[in-house]
């Protein structure tokens, strides 16, 4: 037997209504792939299965378009971001509004017409297709796998916590989890050390997520895509006025929400991770669990309140009275200390547990009480850099970096290869960036609201967003909405790993056996082998997520980045340069792979994390990767022979002009 304590945890689903919620949203799902798996019978597989005969119109294709890039990093990791850094990340995200005049102005007409011509099914196909170039067809599908494995990895893991905590307190959850998998974290391997919860709500989204994109085709994902894409704007337009009117009940009278919470920011200071000694008053007969979101008041040596949350569970075994170097975060500002005590009860807290011994590191930037205000100016709070978070020259590399790689996605590239006319192109244009204003913007306020209602999550800054949804519900009283609210992030995430997996399977299938083994297979084994990659890929991806990483959107910033240095630059010369040839393009997307990855390699060695890059004069390396892609592709092009006149033709309808000697 044990005492478990469970302190402080507020955002408990606290219903069974949020699981009913999920399973009513995932029969949803599962309806749509059914349908859509019906209208492939009277279709072309490939033209149907990967790009939905091309015959997308405004609403599917903005809402497609939009839901494949509002990933798990716009509703975990950025959620995350906003809230351990404050208002700076507006500067982070402000030019994610143009991404898509950018991304489908720039390439989208072109980049459609091209894929016509050819009858390009993939991304691979477009390249392969534009030069006449086996080689370059598979360079493009090994580039794409090789990045996309790491964002699924870090898409499934967000699917999972945003499951976890939806369902935290769900009896049933708990009972199934421990009966499913507690024995197996306890038989070591790569299981050791992963809690049972999380590989239930693991295997839940990616048995759901992996069948249905298997299932349904490219089709399910677009339709899926339009209704989690309705779910996200809508939980984030019930999660704002919420967010402001909780924070307005603990402002003084005639004080807004909004400038309350930014008022607070500006006196608050970071808290201090480090390590503690708890002690019990008494040995007892049996063993006391502490959960991870345990909070701990105690006394200063100045008899100042003091107030600091464990980061892991601690069990202290049964006689014993004391367990040393346990990991902890600890609140410094004295409004989050005061605000949190408040939020304490009697039964959250135990009276004879005494914490000595407390070691914590401050913030290298931020910390310092009487340079207060981190967090709502620029560069923000930093626990790593001592220039603080966001630099000016590194808001500007993510001005390019959301703005401008942003074309350089093959996911964003395929949704272009899919719609219908011109006009469906531009309206979508002005869709999809009313659609990011609508979502953003919120995101930035609600979390920045999320630093004074849920203080101390620094710890699980990923699980923020859900966390957040569910706290709100329930402080309204309306615990059933928790189930709608989190079913955003969950939605967001979903509909990433549909499109992603559909993006691999397509690349092995089509790019590689297809073009390359088999040129004859018959439809009935490409759909076969269709399904069959789906499934396969999803399931390793499933697996790479069991000991999930350590970061989520400096995950999906690596790839994001990493994918437009590659693809960019030699898409573009190839749509729009009649001399651009295969030798350029091969050329400048090799250069940029290698001189961004160079940049997260050295990473290692300077700043002992390979998720923080080394960043020449404070830019990001995605400004160096685009700018040694593009110089290569030119140079290389004007130095090789150029391309034949009737492939130019082809696709230009005239032969190149001489290049001047």
């Amino acid at each position: 037997m044990e005492t478990f304590l469970n302190a402080g945890t507020t955002f408990a689903a606290g219903s069974n209504s949020a699981l009913l919620t999920f399973c009513l949203y995932t029969l949803a799902v599962f309806g749509i792939a059914w349908l859509s798996n019906r209208l492939l019978q009277s279709k072309s597989f490939m033209s149907e299965y990967f790009l939905g005969s091309r015959s997308l119109g405004v609403w599917a294709f903005a809402l497609t378009f939009a839901a494949t890039s509002s990933s798990g990093g716009s509703f975990t990791g950025f959620p995350s971001k906003i809230y351990t850094h404050g208002w700076v990340l507006a500067l982070w995200i402000g030019s994610y509004m143009v991404v898509p005049i950018c991304t489908m102005g720039l390439l989208g007409k072109r980049l459609n017409q091209v894929a016509r011509i050819s009858g390009s099914i993939t991304v691979p196909d477009v390249m392969r297709d534009r030069f006449h170039n086996k080689y370059f067809g598979l360079l493009a599908v090994s580039l794409i796998v090789f990045f996309m494995s790491f964002n699924l990895v870090a898409q499934f893991k967000a699917g999972a916590l945003i499951l976890q905590t939806l369902l935290a307190d769900v009896d049933m959850f708990h009972t199934v989890s421990i009966r499913l998998f507690s024995s197996m974290t306890e038989t070591g391997g790569i299981f050791e050390g992963v809690k049972a919860g999380y590989l239930l709500c693991l295997f839940t989204f990616g048995v759901a997520v992996i069948i249905y994109t298997t299932y349904g085709g490219f089709h399910a994902v677009v339709w899926t895509d339009v209704m989690q894409g309705v779910v996200m704007v809508c939980g984030v337009m019930i999660m704002l006025p919420l967010a402001l009117y909780q924070v307005g009940k603990l402002a003084p009278s005639g004080e807004s929400g909004l400038e309350y919470s930014t008022r607070e920011m500006a006196k608050m200071t970071p808290p201090q991770a480090g390590t503690a000694t708890l002690r019990l008053t008494a040995a007892r007969d049996r063993d006391t669990t502490l959960r991870s979101d345990t909070w701990l008041p105690f006394t200063g040596e100045s008899g100042e309140q003091r107030l600091l949350r464990l980061t892991d569970l601690v069990m202290i075994p049964a006689g014993q009275t004391e367990v040393a170097d346990i990991g902890i975060l600890e609140l410094t500002a004295a409004g989050d200390i005061s605000r949190k005590m408040n939020q304490l009860t009697a039964s959250d807290l135990d009276p004879e547990i005494d914490v000595t011994d407390v070691d914590t590191t401050p913030y290298q930037y931020g910390s310092d009480p009487s340079h207060a205000g981190a967090y709502v100016s620029a560069p923000g709070p930093s626990a790593t850099d001592v220039n603080g978070f966001l630099p000016v020259s590194l808001a500007i590399s993510f001005f390019f970096m959301w703005a401008i790689s942003g074309s350089g996605q093959p996911s964003n590239m395929v949704r272009l290869m899919a719609f219908k006319d011109a006009r469906t192109l531009r309206l979508s244009i002005f869709t999809v960036a009313m659609y990011y204003s609508a979502i953003y913007f919120p995101l930035v306020i609600i979390f920045c609201c999320a630093r004074l209602l849920i203080p101390g999550m620094e710890a699980e800054s990923d699980r923020i967003m859900p966390a957040m949804a569910v706290f709100l519900s329930e402080n309204a009283g309306i615990a059933w909405l928790a189930g709608l609210l989190v079913a955003a992030p969950f939605a967001a995430v979903m509909s990433t790993v549909d499109s992603f997996l559909l993006m691999i399977s397509s690349a092995l299938v089509r790019d590689i056996y297809q073009r390359n083994i088999n040129p004859a297979a018959e439809e009935k084994l490409i759909k076969r082998l269709s399904y069959l990659f789906t499934l396969i890929v999803g399931t390793a991806a499933m697996i790479g997520a069991i000991n999930p990483p350590q970061f989520l959107q400096d995950i999906i910033v690596y790839v994001g980045s990493g994918l437009a240095a590659c693809f960019l630059a030699p898409v573009v010369y190839a749509l729009y340069w009649p001399r651009a040839n295969a030798h350029g393009c091969i050329a400048g997307m090799l250069a940029g792979f290698a001189a961004h990855l160079s940049l997260y390699f050295s990473g290692i060695f300077a700043n002992g994390s390979f998720f923080r890059p080394y960043r020449i004069m404070n830019f990001d390396p995605i400004i160096f990767g685009l700018l040694v892609s593009f110089i290569t592709v030119y140079v290389v092009t004007l130095i090789t022979p150029a391309p034949s006149p009737e492939l130019v033709r082809k696709y230009f309808g005239k032969p190149p002009a001489k290049p001047t000697p």
